[in-house]
């Protein structure tokens, strides 16, 4: 029989359960881009506002972390993962904001190649929030970060297939900046979701 002389803190788990869950509200919230007669300016607010809930829970974690003798494991990954969970958010939340700031749902149609990169990004967060929870045993979570790596790599070729569709000369000189900057924030959430996963491995292979 295995022996753990480390506490069982739930709290740990149950701030990146919380943290993850955020990244599928910000995901499903960018899918509503995609719907007619969208209210842009509201769902820019909305991914504000989860972007700000994500905030006070990995401010809750750093406290929980200065504030606990024993963590459940090492403290810089559990600093770490609470970090590039945060960053997700924090890639999505500018994807929905540079969108209305620089007015591009004004465009008769955002390119397929954008929806096909929020579509990567809504299932990372999905398998992302099914595997916080699996933290706590440490099993079941090789699947996991295979498939996200799967997704990212995707995603890097829906970001490739986006530039190339940006510099064809479909759109005038200005909206292509502004759409190179949007499309650099979405494949930046890809990658981000990709650290988080390798992070979990890290952390598993070290607990296991």
């Amino acid at each position: 029989m295995k022996f753990s002389f480390r506490p069982n803190e739930g709290a740990f788990y149950e701030l990146f359960t919380r943290a993850a869950q955020n990244l599928v509200r910000g995901t499903e919230l960018l899918n509503e881009l995609a719907l007619p007669d969208v209210e842009v300016q509201s769902v820019s607010e909305r991914l504000t506002e989860v972007e700000h809930d994500s905030d006070k829970i990995t401010h809750e974690l750093y406290k929980k972390i200065n504030s606990t003798f024993v963590t459940p494991f090492d403290r810089e990954d559990i600093y770490r993962l609470g970090s590039l969970l945060d960053d997700v958010m924090d890639h999505l939340e500018a994807v929905g904001n540079l969108l209305y700031l620089y007015g591009l749902t004004k465009l008769p149609s955002l390119p397929r190649e954008m929806h096909e990169l929020v579509h990567v990004l809504d299932q990372q967060a999905k398998l992302t929030a099914e595997a916080m929870p699996r933290l706590k045993s440490m099993k079941d979570l090789e699947d996991y970060w295979i498939e996200i790596n799967r997704l990212e790599n995707d995603g890097d070729q829906a970001y490739r297939m986006l530039l190339v569709r940006l510099f064809s000369g479909e759109y005038d000189a200005l909206t292509v900046l502004k759409m190179k900057e949007v499309a650099d924030e979405l494949e930046a959430a890809c990658d981000s979701f990709e650290h988080v996963a390798n992070t979990v491995e890290t952390i598993a292979v070290k607990e296991s």
